[in-house]
């Protein structure tokens, strides 16, 4: 019998700023904190490069099961002190034949998240993956399964293989992981990923199999997730178009709006009725931080909410504290905005972005960025003239994406989105212009609203002051 998982879900926001340090706050008040799993072996690396490694990130490559691949995590990393002047070490970029250092920097770097997470405390702690970033993720998933993993969470495409890759990763089976390849008819490249190779042991003990919840917009899509040969999800996370970070396109192709903007309709607005007839337990998100919005959620037929921008932007948020105290001034003032980009992002999805200055969330201040892809988490595979697989991003300097088979069209307005979002979490890149790459600040459209967390006369705010709120005393009975 599976346990019933909380009401609220905290989000899994950017790239660390769901940290560690939030989900273990969120978990401690009996909901589900989520750990961000993107880009994690990018942070982890620069992380080890600073002067003071945080103890608790020791601590969690001490308990990690099989300390040769941390001695070569760190033998390639770990340089104290760090010279702010100094450029971070490359990490590679993720390849179908990914190099053998950064499956292993992939695997401790989730455990690591998980672990740190899951310390002080007996609450539930899951992991958010992005299914656009398909290279890393049978590595990220294995190393957050091996520190216990509570519940791994997946949005941004079509997770129809991830029940199946949880019931074989529990059991340390090797694993042929699909991966899209553009301009194929089929999918014909596999990530191939062995435990055996990291255990190194005959009959490693079964791990524990998480709850996996999709998170979609559209119950059609969550039908063919359930009804799927490879497994259905445990649950979903439902997304309206109001939730931060990537948004699913809007149906139809309507024009843009004066803001040019994507607009959004009748076509997709979500039929609750369908959630309720597939019989397994939903979570609403966007717009949905209020004890009102729970009540009518629970109405709807939800297990609950799925809450990000207020746990974003609180006190434990893995944000640049001088970002986040910004972006709360602005948001009191009442001139803070949120946009809607349909272009931002080189993956297609619209993305919203936080139009705060002297970030990359200002089109002029971002069009003055040298354009630079050295993190590569949304490169696209793609097929080339002699049939082997190139990576491109619409990102990247535009005469390489052109030359590699991509359009002038499609570098148009894009935002180096890797960069940027881990810029956010104050480990920006060191440029050899003496450049420092900027923010990209991503929150839902009710981050105007944040206000109503704070305590009275206060400018600042707690993922405790955040559920408090919401399970107020009209909703008491719930929670």
């Amino acid at each position: 019998m599976k346990p019933q998982l909380p009401r609220i879900i905290q989000g899994g926001m950017g790239v660390g700023v769901s940290s560690p340090k939030l989900a273990q706050a969120v978990a401690k008040m009996g909901q589900l904190g989520v750990v961000s799993g993107t880009a994690v072996a990018v942070t982890l690396a620069r992380r080890l490069q600073h002067r003071n490694v945080s103890r608790s990130i020791m601590k969690a490559l001490a308990a990690f099961p099989f300390q040769d691949m941390v001695e070569r995590v760190l033998d390639r990393y770990y340089r104290a002190p760090k010279s702010a002047r100094l450029k971070y070490i490359a990490v590679p970029m993720p390849r179908i034949d990914m190099d053998a250092s950064l499956v292993e920097l992939t695997v401790v770097a989730n455990y690591v998240e998980v672990y740190q997470a899951k310390q002080g405390h007996k609450g539930i702690i899951g992991i958010n993956l992005l299914e656009k970033l398909q290279i890393p993720t049978v590595a990220s998933l294995y190393g957050a399964m091996l520190a216990g993993v509570d519940v791994v969470l997946m949005g941004a495409g079509i997770p129809i293989r991830i029940p199946w890759l949880l019931d074989e990763l529990q059991h340390h089976h090797d694993v042929s992981f699909p991966i899209h390849v553009t301009g194929d008819l089929e999918q014909r490249e596999f990530v191939q990923f062995s435990p055996k190779e990291i255990t190194k042991e005959l009959s490693p003990k079964p791990l524990k199999r998480p709850q996996f919840l999709a998170i979609v917009s559209s119950g059609t899509l969550a039908t063919r997730l359930h009804r799927s040969d490879y497994g259905s999800p445990d649950g979903f996370v439902v997304e309206t178009a109001i939730a931060g970070g990537h948004n699913a396109p809007p149906r139809g192709n309507p024009p843009l709006n004066e803001q040019n903007e994507p607009q959004y309709g009748p076509k997709d607005e979500i039929d609750f009725a369908m959630f309720r007839q597939l019989g397994l337990p939903f979570w609403l998100a966007g717009g949905y931080g209020t004890p009102d919005a729970l009540h009518a959620a629970i109405e709807l037929g939800a297990q609950g909410i799925q809450v990000g921008t207020a746990f974003a932007f609180c006190e434990e948020s893995g944000m640049k504290p001088s970002v986040r105290k910004k972006v709360i001034h602005h948001v009191l003032q009442g001139d803070m905005v949120v946009r809607t980009d349909g272009r931002a992002s080189p993956t297609g999805f619209p993305f919203k972005i936080v139009e705060l200055q002297k970030t990359n969330g200002i089109p002029s201040q971002a069009k003055k960025r040298r354009r630079v892809c050295d993190l590569g988490y949304l490169r696209e595979p793609y097929r080339k003239d002699d049939g082997t697989v190139g990576y491109r991003c619409a990102s990247e300097p535009i005469d390489d994406y052109i030359k590699k088979g991509g359009t002038l069209e499609e570098t148009n307005d894009r935002l180096c989105l890797c960069n940027g979002l881990v810029s956010s979490i104050g480990l920006p890149q060191k440029r050899a212009d003496k450049r420092t790459e900027k923010q990209v600040i991503t929150a839902g459209d009710d981050l105007v609203y944040i206000a109503r967390y704070m305590p009275k006369n206060a400018q600042k705010y707690s993922a405790r002051d955040v559920i408090s709120y919401i399970l107020n005393r009209r909703v008491g009975v719930l929670t």
